[in-house]
């Protein structure tokens, strides 16, 4: 029997205005806290799925541990460790147990969790050595040919290892023969063809939605690459899962794990929700 647990990884300090790109602070305070330098919690959370399809699968890994100590000071990743491989041990497991990695896309602070931590004059290494690599087609063209405003975003470096390890598939349909009970959808407007997977009743949100706070159709992030393309997929994404009575599995929600829909006067929200699904 599939069994869904929420893994945390190493968790970010992000600016407020940029994870709130079109809404004023004014609005947006009322939702998160952030410290002296405007920086709010970003959880880095995943989902590991159990004797799913006969497999240990892995959705998501987080940020991890691999920046050097200037870019970790930069982007507010403060734990000295690798958190998700801690996470993994406490489930009895280890990165060498998982069978397949499903990443929604290849943002450093969604895949940066495939590498080794952080050690001075020594290359990253990829992790999950056993796993296969599942990542959309359009988004890994993306990935290889960035454009100039998301290039920073991306790890060229990564996308080689992933590529030589020749365990990497890409999807570009609504299921893969590696995980036949997993549906996969795609959304475009955080980044090209970033990919959701659906089990369970569970959808992953990815960057589409954030967490709870990014609920409110309109609003967006500034590291949104087509804003107004996002807010028209979220609003259908909501309305299909709404009623067909799905829970959504945030990634980037310090507090929320997993949480069902709301619908009242034109608005979505939030209810029944977790901290951590186990």
């Amino acid at each position: 029997m599939t069994r869904l647990i929420s893994l945390m990884g190493n968790s970010q300090m992000l600016d407020g205005g940029a994870m709130f790109g079109n809404a004023p602070k004014a609005l947006w305070s009322r939702w998160v806290d952030v410290d002296e330098l405007n920086r709010m919690k970003i959880a880095c959370r995943c989902l590991l799925a159990q004797d799913l399809d006969g497999k240990t699968v892995l959705f998501e890994t987080g940020i991890g541990n691999f920046f050097e100590p200037k870019l970790k000071s930069r982007f507010g990743v403060n734990e000295p460790n690798h958190v998700l491989l801690d996470s993994l041990k406490e489930q009895g497991l280890t990165y060498e147990d998982i069978d397949v990695v499903v990443l929604s896309h290849l943002h450093f602070d969604h895949a940066g969790g495939l590498l080794s931590s952080w050690q001075e004059g020594k290359e990253p290494e990829l992790l999950f050595p056993n796993a296969h690599y599942l990542v959309s087609e359009k988004h890994w063209q993306r990935a290889c040919n960035p454009h100039p405003r998301d290039k920073a975003s991306f790890l060229p470096f990564l996308n080689k290892m992933l590529e030589q390890s020749g365990r990497l598939h890409l999807v570009n349909a609504t299921s893969h023969e590696l995980l036949p009970s997993v549906a996969f959808e795609f959304t475009s407007g955080h980044t090209p063809q970033m990919m959701h997977s659906m089990v369970k009743g569970v959808v992953f949100c990815a960057d589409l939605i954030p967490g709870k706070a990014w609920m409110h159709v309109p609003v967006s992030m500034g590291y949104d690459r087509f804003p107004e393309l996002l807010i028209d997929e979220k609003e259908a994404f909501l309305n299909r899962h709404f009623k067909a009575k799905h829970q959504l599995f945030f990634t980037h929600d310090p507090d929320i794990a997993i949480a069902s829909i709301a619908y009242e006067k034109g608005r979505y929200s939030t209810i029944n929700e977790i901290k951590q699904l186990n």
